[in-house]
This record gives C-alpha cells, structure tokens and sequence, in this order.
C-alpha cells in the first residue's frame, strides 16, 4: 500500500497514531490462534483484512503478517509463518464480507494459508471506479473519512522477527478504518449508479485463476531493451537465471543479490575473466565481487553458445497479437482500428469518470483490434470480450460503440 495524503487536504485530516484496541501481541500459538478464532466467530459485520509481504528482501510473495478486524472481536494480528493453516478463522466468519485495499495483491497470500473470502470488497478498486485521483490507501482515508494513516513502515522487511512496537502499530492502523471506508465508498458507488459495476469487478478479483507462469521472465530485466546483439541477450539470460537461482537458494530478493544495472553493465561489457568483470563500477560491491566467478561463468557459458542458441530480440511466441507499435506496418487497417479504439474509450472515461483500464481490459481491446469478429456486429463484438474476461457491466457500455469505430476503420 501507498501514496501519500495529497498536501492540500493535510490541514484538514487527523492523523491516526494509535489502535482503538491498542497494539495486540502477534499471534504465533495454536493456543492463541484458537482464542482469535472464538473472538471472530463471535463478532459481526464484514472482515477487514491486510496483509504484508517482504517484496525486496525476500525472494517470492510470501506473507509474513495477516491483520484482520471485526465488530465485536477487535484486531488480531496473526503470524503466518509459525501458523501456516489459518483455515478455521475463515470457516469462523463464514461467508461475511471481507474489505481489502487492492484485494488482488493480498488474496493469493491468503488462499496460501487457507482464506478464501466468499465475499470482497476492494477499497482501491471501488477508488478507482469513482474516478478519485489518488487510489493509495492513506490518500483515499484521508479523502473519505478526513483522517491520516503514516505509511513510513509500507516497505520494511516483515520477515523481521521479533517485529518492532511501531510496525506492528502501523499493521494494525491498516484495517482500523477499512470498514469505514467501504462504507463510504459503498454510499458513493450507490450515488454515483456503479455498485453493479463494483460488485462485478469484486467477484472477478475474488474468483480470479493464478496468473500463468512468464515466458523468458529475464527479458523483464531492467536495461535490456538497449542490448542490440543478441550475444548480448544471452549473457543477460544467464546471468539472470544465475542470479534467480542463487536468490532462491538463500531466500533474498534477486535484486539484492546482484542489481538489473549490473547484469546489463556485463552483457554490454562481455568481460572475459574475473579480473575484467570486477573491473565494471557495478561489480565492485563486496558481496558482488565475492561472487565474482559464479557470475563470470554464467558470463562464459553464454558467450561459447552457437548462434543457433542465442535468444531473439523478438521474444517468445504468443497466441496475443505484434507490439502496437508495429500495427501501422504490419497491419495499417488493425492500426486504425486501435487508434480509434483508443480515441473511443479515452473519451469514456473522461465522462464516466472511470480509468481506461478499468473500463476496458487493454489485452482484451488490442485483441479484438488486431482480429475483430466477422461480422463486427455487437453482438459479436460482445462475445468475444466476454470470452477475455470482460465484465458484463464493461460489454453493455462498450460494444455498440466499438461496432461503429471498428467498421469506420
């Protein structure tokens, strides 16, 4: 979670410095966690829940705090770590609301530990839908409720253990006032004719699938759309594949193991030996140089690959259609198309006061640009969003329009 409050509303909002409950101890005990679960099956009302990470730190999602909150059972605070089957709370609460800040962020971590909501509310999401500027936690509760959460705690390692008084005070601060949020959001999305449209895109992000697993995840390494030889790209490949493994090993974040600057420093150096690799600015760390020959013989290994086994510039094939950049001379009509989509559906979320990605799935719109339906009808054009995942709400408003523009074209 992010953003801060925005600095013309700070006069006006009260910061929020301490729990209504206080700050509980963390619950790491099955004695405890069966106390919690008493409590919550007790309580009433929605479940607003939270959960931190240690993205940065850590290698992967993993979670190393849940917090939750209730009506009538107050804040728990629960380790995932020392609980890994935190099941019998969610069988506690039954199918009660859960109010998530950016619920698609925490839901995989949860389901991970066996939570899994019957119900969402997502309070960024019903931000973003209302058309507010800013859609980070502290600036939308600064705007809805006037009050002020601190987030300098947002990116600490919450694998620390034990976890200092202040974050855990921070934790807690985090689902204090989610219920009341989602309150006033829901009056907002009612007033504003979109609690349909909400309720939708709830359920979607509620009963989302994993997403599918990255092809060539190295190529995502920051830097590399400046390599132009492919002896290049091969080095980056290693070194990430390198890096990736060694950072699973010893559960660090790949970038604290060796930085995007310093795989792309040695793809567009190709130093031969260990002494020229330790040579380059970005290899002169302590633990990089260190780790100098394991890198060196990534290093070697792409260089003395034949050329028939060096990775394209293109990437990998996929079923999804060229980068839009090369519609206009690949396809000048689907350019057109794209275009006027685009044109079409920034003009709507002007008026709807609606994000364009959120009116409009962007793989869906150059999907269906790239190779409409024949005839592109409505109804076709209906179809085919709907078998991209596309919300109803989302196909009654778009499809017509999108009839006319794609035939224009």
């Amino acid at each position: 979670m992010s953003s801060a409050v925005p600095p013309s509303a700070a006069a006006d909002v009260v910061p929020l410095t301490e729990p209504a409950d206080g700050v509980g101890r963390v619950v790491d005990t099955p004695a405890a966690f069966d106390r919690v679960v008493e409590r919550f099956a007790g309580g009433t009302g929605p479940v607003a829940a939270d959960a931190e990470r240690a993205s940065g730190y850590r290698y992967g999602q993993a979670t190393y705090l849940v917090q939750l909150r209730r009506e009538g059972a107050g804040t728990a605070l629960l380790d995932p770590v020392a609980l890994p089957d935190l099941s019998p709370l969610g069988a506690a609460v039954g199918d009660a609301e859960w109010v998530l800040h950016a619920a698609s962020q925490d839901l995989p971590g949860l389901a991970e530990h066996g939570l899994h909501p019957a119900r969402v509310f997502d309070t960024e999401l019903a931000a973003r839908l209302l058309g507010l500027e800013r859609v980070g936690l502290a600036a939308v509760v600064a705007e809805l409720l006037g009050l002020g959460l601190a987030k300098e705690h947002s990116a600490v390692d919450w694998s620390t253990r034990p976890l200092p008084e202040d974050w855990l005070r921070y934790a807690a601060l985090d689902v204090e006032v989610l219920v009341d949020l989602r309150d006033r959001l829901s009056e907002r999305l009612d007033a504003a004719g979109k609690a349909e449209w909400a309720a939708q895109e709830f359920e979607a992000e509620r009963t989302a699938a994993p997403p599918a697993p990255r092809l060539d995840p190295w190529r995502r390494t920051s830097g590399t759309h400046t390599l132009r030889d492919r002896r290049q790209l091969a080095v980056v490949r290693g070194l990430w594949q390198a890096r990736d493994a060694n950072a699973r090993t010893r559960d660090v974040s790949p970038g604290r193991v060796l930085p995007d600057r310093a795989i792309v420093a040695a793809a567009r150096a190709m130093p031969r030996t260990v002494p020229q690799l330790v040579a380059l600015p970005e290899f002169a760390g302590k633990a990089t140089r260190r780790r100098a020959p394991a890198w060196q013989q990534a290093i070697d290994e792409a260089l003395a690959l034949p050329d028939d086994r060096l990775p394209s510039h293109r990437g990998p094939r996929t079923d999804g259609p060229p980068q839009p950049r090369t519609w206009a001379d690949r396809d000048p009509v689907a350019a057109r198309r794209l275009t006027g989509a685009r044109e079409l559906l920034g003009t709507m979320s002007g008026d709807l006061h609606v994000p364009v990605e959120n009116l409009l799935q962007p793989d869906a719109l150059r999907r269906l640009c790239w190779t409409p339906p024949d005839p592109v009808r409505a109804a076709e054009i209906a179809e085919f969003l709907r078998g991209r995942g596309a919300r109803p709400w989302q196909i009654d408003l778009v499809a017509v329009p999108l009839e006319s523009v794609l035939a224009e074209a």
